[in-house]
């Protein structure tokens, strides 16, 4: 590549000149100086690329050297010496001053250098110079596309065996690429992220401090980082990226409204901020339970004042577009969460030595919270006010500002909000108007829970002890709501929790689900929205609303409130709303228990969007098609077995348990376990703590039960213990009546096990495995999320494969060789762009065989790479009519079953020589062929076609009961298509077979041989085709009417209008060879075939007698028909065999080589004639080995539209 000049003196260049010219010298370097040089180059400078090959330039009476351009390969420095030598060489004769040459030669290149990278890198890029010149490098190094994007680069050793070899580690968006150049050896490596199965950063005594990296076939060592935490941390991100596009197709979109840093980093690309600031709003979001479009701006650390106990705390303050939150640094201490709709003035204090930098922040509950110790404070107000004023919902009444400057007028504090913009409450006890109703007809269960409709209203006093506990309760959280607020403002600490534990009250529960999980929030910045989703899904069917309709009467079919339709339409509602807003997830069997219980404590509002933070926010992943969430949650539950419970752990393999809990117990919440009094205690738990709860009571259960589980035998056994186990877990301090549990009647027993109190479960859990972090979890989440869906991407594979028929002719390692690079061309295409929208994204609800489909571009590429048909320019055009072929239900795109029926069945892998004639036969055939290739081939199909009449449908006699066996056995039988069932071929789509077998030809070693029996072939079909025609005139066929086509020539097909004459290329016209097309030939002399009787009946076929000039002169030929010299016999042929070619039905060409549209001729014939050249039938029946072509499309499936190597344009001056 061109370089910016360097300096080089002429003493201290170990090179030896190739060549010189005046003021140019192309060297290389010598032996071990070529070594160490090329190997520091690489460890030091992670653009450097190993380049023996240099171009210098030098003046007469200098003793500098000038290295201008570098290369690997002779080759390569040849490329740009001959276009220095084109643009360069001439200009330079025209300056005075060896100075000047130097300056120009200098400025010449620095500008080729400036323009190339203009080019290469897209417009707006911010990233910086070194940055962009690592990223164009990465991409010639490893052949990628301008589509892939690199993020970072990083210096790092790579073990290969027990030898760490230095090198740079670069990290794209969809691949890991490593490059290492020591000593002469060479390592390049190529990992796709969605390929990797286990990504871990661990230190062993071989690999100290070591990142590894597995796929299916390979491990991979990487260690001796910088900072080995930052590149772990980028590495899970990318492939946690690669697992969701696996997972529901999500290709990365790049952050276009991210905020420009004001002091642009060094070596950061824009890429690597935005993935910087998508984990810290995971982060953000998760920590506070915020919607999933809720930016983070910014976090600084602060104090904040809590009245409560009277102390000031410190901690993180976090601002986003509609959020002020606040985060203590111990972990129970305080949260804090304030939406912006909610402010009603920002003030800056008064500081002073005690209280430095404070802010004051009022809400419209009379809460006012103080901030200090804050720096930039004045830049974090006018952040603040500018997030204000795109509130939506902000009053009139809110003030931003100073003590000292605003004036807050008390008429416009108190005066009302404006009807037009109805206030939004701070608590789910506040009433809100527009939750009061959701559509037009007024329904009960609009505005208040089920369980407050069925339960009967007796006072607490009746209750008892029941009562009065639940009295208790209220109170307590009444006290907290005096001591800490009430509603999304609340301040939350481990008394909160404390009371979570104990026991959220029935009256309160639905409020404080809403406000835990932060479904509040969402529910109040969406007004309407639940209403609107019940209209318009009303009546809609779909697969989902088929599903739900079967699962209604079976969610809490035990409780008085689905018992009637009451409760059934409202569950019915809800679920269906949620399938229509969320058609990916649509509607998963578990949706419906979790959805009643939500139903008992909230309105359908209200339990709408309690679903909506479960399944898109809380339990990631959880209701998809293959439950992926879940199952990686019980991945994580086996790992903490085998941490917290070893001496349980391999009983639990053995028995082939924990797969079978994890997933009811999990999906539905203990609700399916459990008797519902209990397990709604435990979802209180989960609303406030997260999976964290789930995972711990799960843990608990199987501790409590370690005994009876090590004495169990099989699985059956054990999951009736733990049945029955769950089935007695109580809650004495329920005021509602007792529900019977159904899962209690099937696992009762003689003598029940004793009862278990759920909150001296609960206690439990949290005493012995409490140490469990909500970061220790996502952390093991990732790591279960890679062999969760790998696994099931192998699955995937094997499904596929065994729903391939058994004769299609592939081994199974073969099968699924093809089955990955078919579907790493589909990924392909989300990954760079370069796929129509049709295939572009995948549809996991799809059986398996349909959720990769390719369209005809990639089945172009492929096809080019894997078929052992290579016929050169003339591949596409063939590739195109397969497509065609195997497309049946025309919808444009074909599953992996139909691209490998298209490799084998159709012949061209594992079908004999009769098979392989009859697809190419086929592919010059409708619907193979199209319209625009043979406008006449359709018509002559349909012609053919009709004129076959078989000869049991002429027979007069009845049919007799052995007819109808017959026909009974052939429904039965699948159809195989014979020989005898193909249509006959007319003489235009005969000429296309010709020109694509001498295409396919053109690279054979036995080419010559070839092309002399394929002529032969060719001109003994002809004059079949001919002696064919004749005897069907005579036997009384009527000729086809074609006045229309002689009156108006129809226009030729875009293909046939650069077509050339085809002859026999001679053995040492290479140009020929390359091509596939051969040269014009001699004209056909006299003793060239006439067909017998008037010449008027031949007009238009191809024994038409043509001159040399007639013929020479014919440039556009639209057909071709083959001719040859001498007799039927293939010793008399000669050199002379010709292609003639005419325009096609044409006036002025009638008399030349035209197509004649009575001439047919059937496969038997075309097989026959075949059969007589040797040479031809070794062709069709030598063995091609598929496993080779597969590692060759592996290699280059990443590097097709490259544009890494740009030719510069010839530029003057």
């Amino acid at each position: 590549a061109f370089k910016t000049p360097e300096a080089l003196l002429c003493t201290a260049a170990p090179l030896s000149a190739d060549w010189a010219v005046p003021f140019w010298v192309q060297a290389r370097g010598r032996g071990l100086h070529r070594l160490l040089v090329g190997t520091l180059d690489v460890v030091l400078d992670s653009s450097a690329r190993v380049a023996p090959y240099r171009i210098l330039h030098q003046t007469q009476d200098s003793q500098v050297y000038w290295t201008v351009a570098c290369g690997s390969s002779r080759k390569e420095i040849t490329k740009h010496w001959e276009w220095l030598e084109n643009n360069l060489l001439q200009t330079l004769s025209i300056f005075d001053s060896e100075e000047d040459i130097t300056t120009f030669v200098k400025g010449k290149i620095h500008g080729i250098i400036a323009e190339e990278n203009k080019n290469l890198q897209p417009q707006g890029d911010e990233d910086p110079g070194k940055f962009k010149e690592a990223e164009l490098k990465m991409r010639k190094q490893f052949g990628m596309p301008e589509g892939e994007k690199l993020v970072n680069y990083y210096s790092c050793s790579y073990w290969k065996g027990r030898v760490p070899r230095q090198g740079w580690l670069y990290l794209t968006v969809n691949h890991l690429c490593f490059y290492s150049f020591l000593l002469g050896k060479e390592v390049s490596l190529v990992v796709q992220w969605v390929d990797i199965t286990r990504l871990e950063k661990n230190a062993t005594l071989l690999f100290p401090e070591s990142i590894r990296v597995d796929t299916r076939n390979q491990e991979l060592f990487f260690s001796m980082f910088l900072n080995i935490g930052e590149t772990f941390k980028l590495m899970e991100q990318l492939a946690n990226l690669a697992m969701r596009q696996l997972l529901d197709s999500e290709g990365f979109l790049e952050d276009k409204i991210l905020p420009r840093p004001v002091r642009p980093h060094r070596n950061i690309s824009a890429l690597k901020r935005d993935l910087d600031a998508r984990a810290k709003n995971e982060c953000y979001r998760a920590t506070f339970r915020l919607p999933r479009d809720e930016r983070l701006d910014g976090h600084t650390s602060c104090t904040l004042w809590t009245p409560f106990n009277k102390l000031h705390i410190p901690g993180q303050m976090f601002i986003s577009n509609n959020y002020i939150c606040f985060a203590s640094k111990e972990e129970d201490a305080c949260h804090l969460i304030i939406p912006l709709r909610e402010v009603t003035i920002v003030e800056k204090a008064d500081s002073s030595s005690v209280l430095p930098s404070p802010l004051s922040i009022s809400t419209k509950s009379k809460m006012t919270f103080l901030f200090a110790n804050l720096k930039d404070r004045d830049f974090l107000v006018q952040r603040i006010s500018d997030f204000l004023q795109k509130t939506p919902s902000k009053q009139p009444g809110s003030i931003v500002g100073s003590r000292k400057a605003s004036v807050v007028d008390p008429s416009t504090e108190s005066s009302p909000a404006p009807q037009e913009v109805p206030e939004q409450p701070a608590s789910p006890a506040s009433p809100l108007s527009s939750r009061q109703s959701f559509c037009a007809q007024e329904v009960p269960t609009a505005s208040q829970g089920l369980l407050k409709l069925f339960q009967k209203n007796s006072p607490m006093e009746d209750l008892g002890a029941k009562g009065a506990k639940e009295k208790m309760k209220e109170e307590s959280w009444h006290i907290h709501f005096f001591e800490y607020g009430r509603g999304v403002c609340m301040y939350r600490t481990a008394k909160t929790r404390a009371l979570v534990l104990k026991g959220i009250p029935e009256s309160l529960r639905g409020e404080l689900w809403l406000l835990f999980s932060g479904a509040w929030n969402e529910m109040v910045t969406h007004p309407g929205y639940y209403a609107e989703l019940v209209e318009k899904s009303t009546g809609k069917y779909s697969l989902a609303t088929e599903e739900i309709e079967r699962d209604l009467h079976r969610s809490m079919p035990e409780h008085p409130a689905f018992q009637n339709e009451l409760g059934i339409a409202a569950l019915r509602r809800v679920l269906t709303a949620y399938a229509f807003r969320n058609p990916t997830i649509g509607y998963c069997q578990a949706m419906n228990i979790v959805t009643s219980v939500l139903l008992l404590y909230g309105s359908e509002e209200e339990a709408f969007w309690l679903l909506v933070a479960l399944c898109e926010r809380m339990l990631p992943d959880y209701y998809n098609t293959r439950v992926v969430g879940a199952l990686v949650d019980q991945g994580i539950f086996e790992e903490l077995t085998r941490d917290f419970l070893p001496q349980l752990s391999e009983k639990m393999q053995d028995l082939g348990v924990i797969s079978s809990i994890s997933l009811s117990w999990f999906l539905t919440l203990f609700l399916s376990v459990m008797p519902f009094e209990s397990a709604v205690v435990i979802v209180d738990c989960f609303f406030y703590e997260g999976i964290k709860v789930i995972l711990q009571v799960a843990l608990a259960v199987l501790d409590a039960n370690m005994e009876q589980l090590l004495g169990c035998s099989d699985e059956g056994e054990a999951m009736t213990m733990l049945g029955r186990y769950l089935d007695n877990v109580v809650n004495k301090q329920s005021v509602s009546p007792p529900i019977p549990h159904l899962h209690a009647l099937l696992t009762s027993g003689d003598d029940p096990p004793a009862e278990v109190d759920i909150f001296e479960l609960l206690k439990v859990s949290y005493e012995k495995f409490s140490s469990l972090r909500a970061e220790d979890i996502e952390q093991m989440r990732f790591k279960q999320r890679l062999k969760v869906i790998q696994s099931l991407e192998d699955t995937a594979k094997r499904s596929v494969v065994r729903a391939i028929p058994v004769d299609i002719g592939f081994s199974i390692e073969e099968l699924e060789d093809l089955y990955m690079v078919f579907k790493a061309k589909h990924l392909a295409s989300q990954y760079w762009g370069c796929s129509h929208t049709v295939a572009g994204r995948r549809d996991p609800s799809l059986p398996y065989l349909e959720q990769y489909r390719i369209d005809a571009s990639q089945f172009r590429e492929l096809f080019a790479s894997l078929t052992p048909w290579a016929c050169g320019s003339h591949t596409p055009v063939l590739a195109g009519r397969m497509f065609r072929l195997l497309d049946k239900n025309k919808d444009s795109l074909i599953n992996f079953k139909e691209f490998v029926t298209g490799m084998s069945e159709c012949g061209m892998y594992h079908g004999d020589l009769t098979e392989k004639l009859k697809v190419l036969y086929k592919l010059h055939l409708p619907p193979a062929l199209s319209p625009e290739e043979a406008e006449s081939a359709l018509e002559a199909a349909h012609y053919f076609t009709g004129d076959s009449s078989s000869e049991e449908e002429k027979g007069t006699s009845s049919p007799d009961y052995r007819h109808y066996l017959r026909m009974w056995a052939k429904e039965k039988e699948a159809q195989k298509e014979t020989i005898k069932d193909l249509p006959k071929m007319n003489q235009e789509q005969f000429i296309e077979l010709c020109k694509t077998l001498y295409n396919m030809f053109s690279e054979d070693p036995m080419e010559q041989d070839l092309y002399h029996a394929i002529a032969t072939v060719a001109s003994l079909l002809l004059r079949i085709g001919e002696v064919g025609k004749k005897f069907s005139v005579r036997i009384g066929r009527k000729p086809r009417d074609c006045a229309t086509e002689e009156d108006e020539p129809p226009a030729p097909g875009p293909h046939h209008d650069a077509a050339r004459e085809l002859q026999p290329p001679a053995a040492g016209d290479p140009q020929a060879k390359a091509g596939g097309d051969t040269h014009l030939g001699k004209a056909l002399q006299e003793g060239q075939v006439v067909v017998e009787g008037d010449s008027s009946e031949g007009q238009g076929s191809p024994s038409q007698l043509l001159s040399d000039d007639e013929t020479k002169d014919d440039m556009s030929m639209s057909s071709y028909s083959v001719v040859s010299t001498g007799s039927l016999q293939c010793e008399d042929l000669t050199d002379d065999t010709v292609l003639v070619g005419g325009e096609a039905c044409s006036p002025t060409a009638r008399i030349g080589g035209t197509v004649d549209t009575d001439w047919c001729i059937s496969f038997e014939q075309i097989l026959a004639s075949i059969l007589t050249e040797s040479v031809l039938v070794n062709f069709f029946e030598k063995r091609v080995d598929i496993g080779l072509k597969i590692k060759d499309q592996k290699k280059v499936e990443r590097q097709f539209s490259t544009a890494s190597d740009h030719e510069q344009p010839g530029a003057s001056g």
